[in-house]
């Protein structure tokens, strides 16, 4: 599936992939679906009123429309979030990095991270997962896309345009969570927006 020389693209080099991208992958999201769906399972283990960060929310439809009103969409891409301030008027709109999150410590209740970390290089994962950590309250909970297999390369005509994935491998990754501080780890599998179908792994942080 992913095929072509391995590179790495600088985030400043992703930001403008999907800059250039962002409204034909738009064009083909879905906002129904079961990993949609999955956002219900993840609402039903919050509190009533949850704080709720969308990383990658990208235009919104997949995930961030389905979450609560007040909920924050974080995106590399600001044309990303100018579709999402359409998808999803209620939430709140930041551009930020996966890596750098701006966001105070034990500020939210879940994150929820579809088809996102694998844009970045999978040598900065454990930094992601750690970045995840920081910014949920105790037994806070993560719901996000897991990779399938191990890769790292530029994809060449992906949209149109071109794009970066990179993971180490799923069992890798799910050991990057659990050295993260998350705990009680279970799967599900799930459509996904292009028409396939994707892993999910739900996890919570630890009460330390």
């Amino acid at each position: 599936m992913f095929r072509g020389p391995r590179k790495i693209m600088n985030r400043n080099e992703v930001r403008r992939a999907w800059e250039s991208v962002a409204e034909r992958y738009a064009e083909g999201r879905d906002p129904t679906g079961s990993d949609a769906a999955l956002i219900d399972d993840l609402l039903d283990l919050l509190p009533p009123d949850p704080d709720v960060l969308d990383v990658g929310c990208g235009d919104g439809a997949r995930t961030l429309a389905n979450l609560p009103d007040g909920s924050v969409g974080l995106d590399i891409s600001r044309r990303g979030l100018t579709l999402a301030s359409e998808t999803a008027p209620a939430a709140r709109l930041v551009q930020g990095e996966l890596s750098e999150l701006p966001a105070r410590d034990g500020r939210f209740d879940a994150i929820t991270a579809y088809y996102a970390v694998f844009h970045v290089p999978r040598a900065d994962h454990p930094r992601v997962y750690k970045e995840f950590t920081r910014v949920l309250r105790p037994r806070g909970w993560l719901l996000m896309t897991v990779p399938r297999g191990r890769f790292e390369t530029v994809r060449r005509g992906w949209m149109g345009g071109r794009m970066f994935f990179s993971a180490p491998g799923r069992e890798r990754m799910l050991a990057q969570l659990r050295a993260a501080g998350f705990e009680a780890i279970e799967t599900a599998t799930a459509d996904d927006p292009l028409g396939s179908s994707s892993e999910f792994v739900f996890a919570r942080r630890g009460s330390d």
